[in-house]
């Protein structure tokens, strides 16, 4: 509260014990009206439960009347997923060396750029973090296409 972020939950509540799920929903509520940047807390995460619940979601909203099939699309998807309203991210760092996304905001890293350290967590650093950044800020960003000497 005295950085004026706002904490964002991500993922399913319903195996975290009571004790948790109250403090998360508190936590959350306090903090719905900060205007600083936003932190999202993945607890109990996974892609593709995230995707199958937007699906879900859909399809009750769809039977409600609430949705037409026509305006399904990319934007109504991911306006029903646990980010719906934030930004998809331009950048993922994985660490430890581990070449994979492990189930990991797979809807939402579609266009991410990947920055691969092996350096574990807990010894990640201010200066990883900025050559990390420095190496992203050297990359082409095409998002699918094709760069200008490959058309």
């Amino acid at each position: 509260m005295n950085n004026n972020i706002r904490l964002r939950h991500l993922g399913s509540v319903d195996e975290l014990p009571d004790y948790v799920v109250r403090e998360l929903h508190k936590t959350v509520q306090m903090s719905k009206n900060n205007t600083g940047m936003t932190l999202c807390l993945a607890l109990n995460y996974s892609g593709r439960s995230e995707i199958v619940s937007a699906i879900r979601k859909i399809a009750d909203d769809y039977k409600a009347g609430k949705i037409n099939r026509e305006d399904i699309d990319e934007r109504l998807v991911s306006s029903y997923l646990d980010t719906a309203g934030l930004p998809d991210p331009d950048l993922l760092i994985r660490t430890s060396g581990e070449k994979r996304i492990s189930n990991f905001l797979l809807w939402q890293i579609s266009y991410a750029e990947l920055y691969v350290t092996d350096v574990h967590w807990p010894e990640f650093s201010v200066e990883i973090m900025h050559e990390a950044i420095r190496d992203y800020a050297r990359r082409n960003r095409r998002f699918g296409g094709l760069s200008p000497e490959q058309r």
